[in-house]
């Protein structure tokens, strides 16, 4: 891959770029100076490839750039996931294993559990995800969230999606459910969560996967380090009967059935619960516009209108991942920085200025550092092949990413 950067370089200088000044209303101290990109590439009708510069008071950083149309008649954008929330894969490989034109990775996600030894990750995403159409999770509390602090308003079920309109936009997943006892209407506060609210219930279908559950009960709404509770009781649910009780978190979700797990005062509810007992589980992701998503993942807003949201950080650099929304929702515009050695990497706000550049009028903010990964599948149907420098030295495995499909 180095030799390839190198090239890239090569042909930055001498290829003819355009470039852009910084719009008005940037931060002067952190906004980015100049954006030049040198001509892109056609990956597929509808789906272009290039590559970019940005120039910041700290030097020059490199990065990725897939511009998508999605009004061109073959293109869809899709959420890619290794089969279950609490799993991860390398972008490339979900990409490979989709046929994806191309791809970026996802949302932040519980890549580690440092503060409560003997609690396994469960690599699982922060965020509400919804791929194919069906809602995959909903979002854990704010305090339980991974990644840099947000702007001021934002929210943990903030996300970037893809409507049945085919058109992107930006929008805020709520989970409505409940779960319908002999003992009465049991509301649900999550789904498929590595993080449950305090007092809550969650729902975990087949879609968790294997992971264990144990994180769930772990921290609380404001504190993601604070104790896990030990006031926690868990419900197996089959043909709309209970079949198993217990008082601590499983792992796993047996086939055909749905799994309650409580904490606190969810916990004391679940505990009228017995085997044989009648329960009827639903539960879905609803928007603020009501319409439905076809694939969305979590991600924070960075960008607003054409402007950078107030509040955004100006401070800390690093290796970032966006994803932008241009031309009344119609292109989507999807970048990764490259991480290799002495990269100065870019601000939340010099990112805003940087999608802003491109062409967006919204963007937000994935999963960055040693995640940002951007894929590519070489011509004629080739291998997928990995565009930047991730800052680890090889693909990190994660939870989902964002893939663009150019077959029928």
């Amino acid at each position: 891959m180095r030799r390839r950067w190198g090239a890239v370089h090569t042909a930055l200088a001498a290829l003819a770029v355009w470039s852009l000044p910084v719009a008005t209303g940037s931060p002067p101290a952190s906004a980015a100076t100049a954006l030049t990109t040198a001509p892109g590439v056609r990956q597929a009708p509808g789906v272009t490839y290039t590559t970019f510069r940005v120039t910041v008071a700290r030097g020059a950083a490199h990065g990725h750039l897939l511009t998508v149309d999605l009004r061109a008649p073959r293109v869809s954008v899709d959420l890619l996931y290794p089969g279950a929330v609490g799993a991860r894969a390398p972008v490339s490989a979900l990409a490979a294993a989709r046929g994806a034109t191309a791809a970026v990775n996802g949302d932040f996600f519980h890549l580690l559990e440092t503060q409560h030894p003997g609690v396994p990750a469960t690599g699982a995403p922060s965020g509400p995800a919804v791929a194919a159409g069906h809602g995959l999770k909903a979002a854990v509390p704010a305090g339980q969230r991974f990644g840099p602090a947000p702007p001021p308003g934002a929210r943990p079920e903030d996300v970037l999606g893809i409507g049945d309109d085919r058109r992107a936009r930006l929008d805020r997943l709520t989970l409505r459910g409940a779960a319908v006892t002999g003992h009465g209407t049991l509301p649900l506060t999550g789904l498929n969560q590595y993080a449950l609210p305090v007092d809550g219930i969650g729902a975990y279908t087949s879609r968790w996967g294997p992971a264990a559950r144990a994180r769930a009960v772990c921290g609380t709404d404001t504190d993601r380090a604070a104790p896990c509770t030990t006031r926690v009781r868990e419900v197996t649910v089959a043909h709309g009967r209970v079949t198993a009780v217990a008082d601590r978190p499983g792992a796993g979700v047996p086939p055909g059935a749905e799994v309650l797990l409580g904490r606190e005062e969810g916990a004391r509810r679940l505990a009228a619960l017995r085997p044989g007992d009648p329960v009827r589980i639903g539960h879905r992701l609803t928007g603020r516009s009501g319409a439905p998503l076809r694939c969305a993942v979590g991600g924070f807003a960075v960008l607003r209108d054409g402007r950078t949201v107030p509040g955004t950080d100006t401070g800390t650099p690093a290796v970032r991942t966006g994803a932008g929304i241009g031309d009344g929702g119609h292109t989507l515009y999807l970048l990764a920085l490259d991480g290799s050695p002495g990269e100065p990497g870019l601000t939340l706000a010099e990112l805003a200025t940087v999608l802003r550049g491109v062409g967006a009028r919204d963007g937000v903010d994935l999963d960055g550092g040693g995640s940002s990964t951007l894929v590519t599948r070489a011509p004629h149907g080739g291998p997928v092949v990995v565009r930047n420098h991730p800052s680890g030295g090889a693909e990190r495995p994660v939870p989902n990413a964002l893939g663009v499909f150019t077959g029928g």
